[in-house]
Parts: structure tokens; C-alpha cells; sequence
């Protein structure tokens, strides 16, 4: 199959969505024998060859003040379109409600093949973040929430991911498909552990806590603060690494030193070499995210697959399939909570272990057996779109404004032959109805 793949973010870009991206391109390519395409916005100085696929990568405007780190992509841009239509695609698979599932529409007007769309994160929280409460934050998710219903098929990556869609007004169906981790199962060497952490204050004796993830608040680091904080007076010893980097990380370096925590926290910076990160989950003896914002949490999976066990917010998606005791760990959504759990495991060591051993057996799956898992999806929805399925669904306005961006995409690529002048002039015409109908489509 010829697969497109469309994210918002892709490398120098690493978040978990991205990461998800290029283990889809790897496995597909590798292991299936696809001819795989991506589609992202393009960020200055960026080199998009060395994949083994290709990147397409469209222009973009920065908007890293407004959502730290992000750039905006122009998903209008007819160029690129072309680009990625000439392709061929069987399937397109957005990742991202805004940009990319904007020009996956496009695409697939343009090409026929159906679109499939993964909801990864809570983008409401993001929206949030970047715009506050109020008329637009309504209106932009109402926006995204229109453009997921327009998909073929949508996929979620947990069960409490799918219910928070459908408290942002989706009424479609979903199917779950999980992510998978690109750990190999199995605790990294000792000296790789040594080679890894050997820098940091880690005495032997003393009980290691992780969390690794973007330095935002809403990931629950106030919460795991806190709790330490409380363990610190009880008088139990503890080491945590923080591993990561964000907008709240000024913040939360003030608060740990607030707390009177500078010697037992550990700000790492972000790890990017995977083998490093493996080997610091080896390292650590509990893995701490009391998140409620992940949908899925691939960093929980990625310690299992090191033996190491996650102390989790009971009824968070992360938690979904963990049994307490048994494979991982439960708490309230108190500082107080996680503190005495802590308190209370730590004084077996040998059996916070044998947990992590059991998530390792249990909850592990690789990115391998997950794309597999997709890749014969694929297959089922480009049946069902050759028999005529998917064109019972019902066009919003949108579409109409969206079908006349692909013709003139059309249009744009047969004026090869047009003397320079008119050709510019026409280019000049394109792009002035371009931004018309860009701003009626934000509107």
C-alpha cells in the first residue's frame, strides 16, 4: 500500500506524537513493505532526507510564542498538495485535528483515498493553554471536533481518550488502537546504567524515582512535588530524576527549591538518545506520572518494558489496564496519596521489582505489534472505501471550500506552459482566494 502519514509535528519537532509518526514510517516501510510519504509543516533549517521515506515538508509560520515549541502549517499550501497526491496514497492517516487533517481532506479529494484520523491528546487543555477560556476556545474545538467527524475513521489510543472526544461533541465512533514503545523489552546493561547515570547523586541504598515528559504543570509535577516534599519530613531518602524540558520548567525549578528539595531532585534536561533513556529507566526503581492529561501515556509503557513499575492516578487514561499491587501502582489525586503509598512500597524494594517485572509481561507492546495491528486495518478500510462505503457520509460546508482549494491545486498544476507574466499574475489570483478561504475556514 501506498500510505500518507500527517502530522502537525516530526523532527527537530520530538513530542509523543511525533515519535508515533516516525515508528508508523519505520515499521511500515520495514516490516510491510509500504511506500510511506509524510506530510508537516517545514521548520528553517530542518533536513528532512536520511528517512526511509519521503518528507514533504509544507510552509509554515511561527507560532512557538503562542503553543512553546509549535510552528502552524499551511495546509492551503498547493504546492505541496501536488506533491503528495502525485503519490497516490491508499490511505491517509492524520494525526493532528488542525493542519494535518486539514489537508488530509484535501487529499483526499484530490485522490479518492480515505482518510483515517488518531486522536492522541487532550488538545482542548493545549487550546486552553494557548487562547484561555471563553468564545474562541469554544469555536476552535468546535473547529478540530468538525474536521475529526469529517474522517473516514477515527482511532483513539485509550478508551478515556475516545470519552473525552465525545465530551467535545464528537457523536462518531471510534476504535481503540494502542501506541507501542521502542524499548526492547529488557533492562539495559549495567554498564550502559553506569555509563547513563553515573553523573548524578544516585546512592545504592536509596530508592529512585523517574518521571520523564514535557515540564507543563498540568502533567501533575506539582503533585509529585509535594508528595516529596512530605516524604522529606517523614525522613525517608529518595533520589528523583526529572527528565525533560517545557514551558513550566522555570516554574517548577522554583518550586522544588521553595520546597527545600535541591538535593534530592534532579532536573536532567531532555534525554534524546533512546538508549540513555533506557538506560536511566533501568536505573530507577519507580516510575512517577500522575497525569490526567495523557490519553495513553507511552512513557508508562516505556518503563515496563524496562521492569520498571508507574505509580498512576486511579481512572487516568495512563492507568487503563493496571492492576494494583500487581503491575503498577494507584493513588487518589493528592500530594498526600502519593506520599504514602511511597512511604509504604518502599520499605519492600524487592517487591516494587517483582512489579515492574509483571508490567514488563503485561502491558508491553511493541511498536512493531502495534503497526501491524494498523496495517491490517488499513487494509480492511481501503476495501470498504473500493466498495463505496465511505461516500455515504454527509458533506458540511467546509468540504465545498475545501473541494475548490483542490481544484484550483488542479488547476495551478497544468499552467506549466503559460508565459511568465500571466502565470504570475495568475499564481498572484490563486493566493489571494487562498486566503480567502482560509480565513473563512478559522471563521
Amino acid at each position: 500500500m501506498n500510505i500518507c502519514l500527517l502530522n502537525d509535528s516530526f523532527p527537530p519537532v520530538i513530542d509523543g506524537v511525533a515519535n508515533v509518526v516516525l515508528n508508523y514510517g519505520r515499521a511500515l516501510t520495514q516490516n510491510h513493505e509500504a511506500d510511506v510519504i509524510v506530510g508537516t509543516p517545514k521548520y528553517p533549517d530542518a533536513d528532512y532526507s536520511g528517512y526511509p521515506y519521503k518528507v514533504v515538508a509544507y510552509p509554515s509560520i511561527d507560532t512557538t510564542r503562542i503553543i512553546d515549541g509549535y510552528r502552524a502549517g499551511n495546509s492551503l499550501s498547493i504546492r505541496e498538495i501536488d506533491e503528495i497526491a502525485e503519490f497516490g496514497p491508499d490511505i491517509i492517516h492524520t494525526h493532528c485535528p488542525a493542519s494535518s487533517t486539514l489537508m488530509a481532506r484535501i487529499l483526499q479529494h484530490e485522490t479518492g483515498a480515505p482518510v483515517i484520523f488518531t486522536y492522541h491528546t487532550k488538545f482542548d487543555i493545549d487550546i486552553t493553554r494557548a487562547v484561555g477560556d471563553g468564545f474562541l476556545k469554544k469555536e476552535t474545538i468546535r473547529a478540530m471536533v468538525g474536521n475529526i467527524s469529517a474522517c473516514d475513521e477515527v482511532w483513539t489510543v485509550s478508551e478515556g481518550a475516545g470519552e473525552n472526544l465525545k465530551s467535545l461533541g464528537f457523536e462518531g465512533d471510534y476504535r481503540v488502537m494502542p501506541n507501542g514503545v521502542d524499548f526492547a523489552r529488557g533492562k539495559a546493561s549495567p554498564e550502559a546504567v553506569a555509563a547513563a547515570t553515573g553523573a548524578y547523586d544516585l546512592p545504592a541504598d536509596v530508592p529512585v524515582f523517574l518521571f520523564v515528559g514535557r515540564l507543563v504543570k498540568y502533567k501533575g509535577l506539582p503533585l509529585i512535588f509535594d508528595a516529596l516534599k512530605i516524604l522529606k519530613e517523614t525522613g525517608l531518602d529518595f533520589r528523583m530524576l526529572v527528565v525533560g524540558s517545557g514551558p513550566d520548567e522555570p516554574e517548577l525549578k522554583e518550586t522544588v527549591s521553595n520546597l527545600l528539595l535541591d538535593d534530592r531532585v534532579i532536573f536532567t534536561g531532555p534525554i534524546r538518545d533512546r538508549e540513555v533513556l533506557r538506560a536511566v529507566n533501568t536505573r530507577a526503581d519507580l516510575f512517577l506520572f500522575p497525569s490526567t492529561y495523557d490519553t495513553n501515556g507511552i512513557v508508562v509503557r516505556e518503563a515496563a518494558a524496562c521492569g520498571l513499575a508507574s505509580v498512576l492516578i486511579k481512572g487516568s487514561c495512563a492507568a487503563e489496564g493496571i492492576t494494583h499491587g500487581r503491575n503498577g501502582y494507584l493513588i487518589e489525586e493528592t500530594a498526600g496519596s502519593m506520599a504514602a503509598l511511597l512511604k509504604e512500597i518502599c520499605k519492600d524494594m524487592d517487591k516494587v521489582a517483582a512489579v515492574g517485572d509483571c508490567a514488563m509481561r503485561e502491558i508491553y507492546i511493541s511498536w512493531d505489534d502495534a503497526v501491524k495491528l494498523a496495517y491490517e486495518r488499513y487494509g480492511e478500510i481501503r476495501e470498504l472505501a473500493a466498495s463505496g462505503e465511505y461516500l455515504k457520509r454527509k458533506k458540511d460546508p467546509a468540504d465545498y471550500l475545501i473541494a475548490a482549494a483542490a481544484d484550483m491545486a488542479e488547476g495551478f498544476k497544468k499552467l506549466g506552459d503559460v508565459p511568465r507574466n500571466i502565470y504570475k499574475h495568475l499564481q498572484q489570483e490563486i493566493e489571494a482566494a487562498k486566503d480567502y478561504m482560509e480565513g473563512q475556514l478559522w471563521q
